[in-house]
């Protein structure tokens, strides 16, 4: 197989959570301007109607279906309305998240259960719904999205870092079951990445914006278009023999 072939996902079928905005639709942009078949899952209809038309304005329109991931008795209700319109994924990207930040004594129980339900249980949820299909037909990729807190613990956002802890093993868990069953399963863990939730850190914050950047080997915050290259070689052919990884996009911020 030559490497054109490698990469190519033309036709592919993608459901990507989080593919409203910020990181995660830069990877729905990836896949879809790669020829995959795309529908992005989010919250808010309205945020998700706008990416899809933008994405799909100069070429194959891009789906999308509405459904919030905190609300694990619906999840297997999201996943049936989404498949009933794409058909049953090649590739699932797992990508939404929330956050919420307060010190560790005083972090509410329901800030914790709604980050887990969304972070981690939904991610288990849907790759366990997608997966039956994919293990069904001998392949498939999911694509998991972890965080340097996947890696290290911070501080203030306890929840966080447990559930991308917990997406990091969970990826490596599902990959030991079902990788010589066709179906690879991998993570991406961004590194301090510019986004819409951090672009005011630079002018509030601008020493800790210094520090962080100064330990940096590429000398800058990530851009969501840093992810599409990894998104697509997770997603294609070209990643057939990597498979329970979680890879670091990050500037080289884990190495320093």
């Amino acid at each position: 197989m030559n490497v054109s072939e490698l990469f190519n996902i033309e036709g592919k079928k993608a459901i990507v959570t989080g593919g409203g905005r910020g990181l995660c639709r830069a990877m729905a942009e990836a896949l879809h301007e790669a020829g995959a078949r795309v529908l992005i899952i989010g919250r808010d209809e309205a945020t998700l109607a706008r990416a899809a038309r933008e994405m799909g304005a100069e070429g194959a329109p891009v789906l999308y279906e509405a459904g919030d991931l905190a609300e694990l008795d619906k999840i297997e209700a999201l996943y049936e309305r989404a498949a009933a319109k794409l058909g049953e994924p090649d590739i699932l990207v797992n990508g939404a998240g929330v956050q919420h930040r307060a010190f560790a004594e005083d972090f509410p129980l329901a800030e914790w259960q709604k980050i887990i339900n969304v972070n981690l249980s939904a991610v288990f949820a849907l790759s366990q719904l997608a997966g039956r299909a994919m293990l069904a037909r001998g392949c498939g990729k999911i694509i998991n999205v972890a965080s340097m807190t996947s890696f290290f613990g911070s501080e203030r956002i306890p929840a966080y870092a447990a559930s991308k802890g917990g997406v990091a093993q969970l990826t490596k868990a599902l990959a030991n079951e079902w990788t010589s069953r066709g179906v690879c399963v991998n993570a991406i863990a961004p590194g301090y990445m510019e986004t819409a939730l951090t672009k005011d850190i630079k002018t509030t914050n601008p020493r800790y914006y210094e520090e962080i950047t100064g330990r940096i080997p590429a000398h800058r915050w990530g851009k969501p278009d840093d992810l599409k290259g990894v998104t697509l070689f997770l997603a294609s052919a070209a990643s057939d023999y990597v498979s329970g990884a979680v890879i670091p996009v990050d500037g080289g911020y884990l190495g320093k």
